[in-house]
């Protein structure tokens, strides 16, 4: 049994059951009380939790994200909302050294179950200073778990998943998400979690792969309908899900299975997320490939204010479609 929800609304289901689940959840950040959130993902539930539950902190991130990592280690369950990833810059040492770091210095003593989740993505004419995709950034520290859901069922199994698990989890969501709808199960159906580490293919196809995270899956997924109505080939579609770890393991299986692919990431290109899919393929599978590895990433330069030119700096189903064309 299943019903229709907004990633919105999946994201806030999956924190309401948990909230439910286990009384050391709590959640903190600017906004997310009485006002509902920046983005009303937590609408509804500090009136439905009290103040004890659901708190608004300064805005302070280098504060907040301090104090739920101090908390973390104590025994509480933060969700720590950032009203934009780009503001990870001003907390950098606690996201990075500090809990990222505490289990292994710690020898195993101590562990940190924090998750911190807010949007991370371009394409709303913010600005370079509120556009920054990190994930590539957060999955090169050992210590630290990332994932960017592209749907809400995966939302919602994510973020349960993310708030259970023991160490750091940085949930990389996208405002151009928010409102997007899809069948997520009914909790009365089972406890819906969605394992990290574990990739999905969100389209079977044939010819060659396109692997991306994100909204890049919803991208691709527009791509292929068209390279198929069009042109007649056949795409298979794999969403990564989770960024660290990742599901090397889906990625080879698609790429022997199609012998062409190409990697869709709205990261930049130098040190992204599809540059560690890439050379994971090149070592891999380089004898199943017929043909080179492609990216389509966002194009190198801070992000564009101007929105309707920001639309073409960012991965789009254009962009993918020319990019495919040039391997047949």
């Amino acid at each position: 049994m299943s019903r229709t929800l907004t990633y919105r609304e999946a994201l806030r289901e999956g924190l309401d059951e948990e909230l439910a689940r286990d009384p050391n959840v709590v959640i903190m950040g600017e906004e997310v009380a009485q006002y509902n959130g920046a983005y009303k993902v937590t609408e509804g539930l500090w009136k439905k939790w009290g103040s004890k539950r659901i708190f608004d902190t300064p805005i302070s991130e280098a504060g907040f994200i301090g104090m739920g990592i101090g908390a973390s280690l104590l025994g509480v369950r933060p969700v720590m909302e950032l009203m934009f990833w780009s503001f990870h810059s001003v907390a950098f040492d606690q996201l990075v050294s500090n809990a990222a770091c505490v289990r292994y210095m710690s020898g195993g003593l101590c562990h940190c179950p924090i998750v911190i989740r807010g949007p991370a993505n371009g394409g709303t004419g913010v600005g370079a200073t509120h556009s920054h995709v990190p994930e590539a950034l957060f999955a090169a520290f050992p210590g630290l778990k990332v994932c960017a859901p592209a749907t809400p069922a995966d939302a919602k199994g994510l973020i349960k998943t993310a708030i259970r698990d023991n160490d750091p989890v940085y949930v990389m969501e996208n405002t151009l998400l928010y409102g997007n709808t899809g069948e997520v199960p009914e909790p009365a159906a089972g406890d819906h979690v969605v394992p990290l580490g574990l990739g999905e293919i969100k389209r079977q196809g044939t010819d060659v792969s396109l692997i991306a995270h994100g909204r890049s899956v919803i991208q691709c997924l527009a791509a292929a309908a068209t390279l198929q109505s069009e042109h007649g080939i056949n795409c298979e579609v794999l969403d990564l899900r989770s960024i660290r770890p990742l599901d090397q393991e889906a990625i080879l299986r698609t790429v022997r299975k199609t012998n062409r692919v190409v990697l869709v990431d709205e990261s930049k290109p130098f040190g992204g997320v599809s540059a560690m899919v890439g050379m994971l393929i090149q070592e891999h599978a380089f004898d199943s490939l017929d043909a080179p590895i492609k990216r389509v990433c966002s194009l190198d330069a801070p992000a564009i204010y101007s929105q309707h030119i920001e639309q073409e700096q960012l991965p789009n189903p254009n962009r993918i479609i020319a990019k495919v064309l040039t391997l047949a």
